[in-house]
This record gives structure tokens, C-alpha cells and sequence, in this order.
């Protein structure tokens, strides 16, 4: 596997932001009453990480360490801008769902993350490939509970109906929508039986003799060489504690 194959394997699957590592659960639980809010706030956020990686990275070796965070910030909050007025533009539904989401993709911890723990430290293509995968993992999470939520809450998957509803003038039976889930608990529920699938294929795959690979901490005691700074330590490790 090579390095850019492995940056995009390393977002969709090893540290899925949504599943593995849990960030950016504001919009994860807030957005996803439907598929379309998914894919669209999935999307609006790879296309802020694809280009602040790429940007981040080319001055990463002009930007001074005092003040690094707040340069971040500034690099940022310009293409979040930009793709809030693109999308204020071109998609005036889309973006009247999203409303206040938008704008706080500046502080969502998973581009900052990508930031200070890879874009900062590796070339341009590199971090590049890092913001795609990071970017289509929190789609794809994005957009698995969307689906779920809308289909069980409403019958439809991306508007369209595919769960014929009852009727009660008629009689006519059909599916009748659990309402939670297109409201705020239903998101809980749904992202906690989407990770517990996961877990459990992960359990699984352990068992077998082929376990997944593991979300990996820093090794030796130096956090400055990981490349998933947005842990904050948590997942600090020696390798055989992560074997273990």
C-alpha cells in the first residue's frame, strides 16, 4: 500500500472521524435528519480540509510556531467563507438546511486536527490525499446515519419514498415513521448502533487471527511525531501496549 493510498485507506476506514475517533459530533448528531444534509455537510467539510491541508502544508515552513493556531484559524475561516458563500449561491436549499453548520466548520476539531498533526508537518500531495480521506470518512458516517434516520423516521432515503406509508382514511397499510428519529435523540441512537456494528465486526475480525488495525498513539513518548494530534494524548501508546 502506498503512502497516498494509505492516507485515504487511514480516514475512511482506520480512523474514520465519525466511528473510530468520534470527532465532530455538533454536526454528526445535528445535520443528519436526512441523507442529503449528510452528503452535503460531509462534502462542504472535505472541500475546507482538501484545501487547508493544501495550503497549511505549503506554509508550513513559513508560518512561526508562537503563532500557528491562530494562522490555522485565518487559513480556514478563508475557504470556509468561501465555500459558504459558493453554497449560499449554487445550492440555496442545501444551504438553508445546513444554516448555522456551515460557518462552524472553522472550529470543527477535525480540521484543525489534520492541521496541526499532519498538514503541518508533511508535503503538499501527502496532505492532500489526508484531507480526502479524512473528508470522505466524515461523509460517509455523515451519510450512513442520515440514511438510517430518514428511512426509519420518514420511509424516504435522499427524499424519495421507498417505505409506503399507511393511511388511515383508507386503511391502506404501510409503513408507519418513528418519529425520534428524525428528531435530536434519534441521532444518539442511531450513531450508537452504527459504532457498535462496528465494534463488533472489529471483535470479530480479532478472532479470526485478523484483527483490524488499531488507531495508533505516539510511540516512545513523542506526540509530536503522530499523526492524529486531535487524540490530545489520549491514545498515547507504546507498541506493545497497543498489541496487548
Amino acid at each position: 500500500m502506498n503512502k497516498y493510498t494509505e492516507r485515504l485507506y487511514n480516514g475512511i476506514i482506520k480512523e474514520n472521524p465519525t466511528f473510530v475517533l468520534m470527532l465532530g459530533m455538533c454536526p454528526t448528531l445535528a445535520v443528519t435528519t436526512s441523507a442529503i444534509n449528510g452528503v452535503g455537510m460531509g462534502l462542504s467539510t472535505t472541500a475546507v480540509l482538501i484545501m487547508s491541508n493544501l495550503m497549511i502544508s505549503l506554509l508550513r515552513k513559513v508560518i512561526p510556531d508562537g503563532v500557528r493556531m491562530p494562522a490555522f484559524i485565518v487559513i480556514v475561516a478563508s475557504f470556509v467563507t468561501m465555500v459558504e458563500f459558493l453554497m449560499a449561491g449554487y445550492a440555496t436549499d442545501l444551504y438553508a438546511s445546513l444554516g448555522l453548520y456551515i460557518p462552524l466548520i472553522v472550529v470543527n476539531c477535525i480540521i484543525l486536527g489534520r492541521a496541526e498533526g499532519y498538514a503541518s508537518k508533511n508535503p503538499v500531495v501527502p496532505s492532500i490525499f489526508d484531507g480526502i480521506g479524512m473528508g470522505l470518512g466524515f461523509t460517509c458516517g455523515l451519510t450512513l446515519i442520515g440514511v438510517f434516520r430518514e428511512i426509519l423516521g420518514a420511509g424516504q432515503a435522499f427524499g424519495v419514498q421507498i417505505l409506503p406509508l399507511a393511511d388511515a382514511a383508507t386503511g391502506k397499510m404501510g409503513y408507519t415513521p418513528i418519529t425520534i428519529f428524525v428528531l435530536a435523540p434519534g441521532a444518539f441512537f442511531v450513531l450508537a448502533i452504527l459504532v457498535a456494528v462496528m465494534n463488533i465486526v472489529r471483535d470479530k475480525a480479532e478472532k479470526k487471527g485478523k484483527p483490524l488495525p488499531a488507531v495508533q498513539g505516539c510511540l516512545g513518548g513523542d506526540c509530536s511525531s503522530c499523526g492524529n494530534s486531535a487524540c490530545s494524548g489520549h491514545l498515547h501508546s507504546g507498541t506493545k501496549k497497543i498489541e496487548e
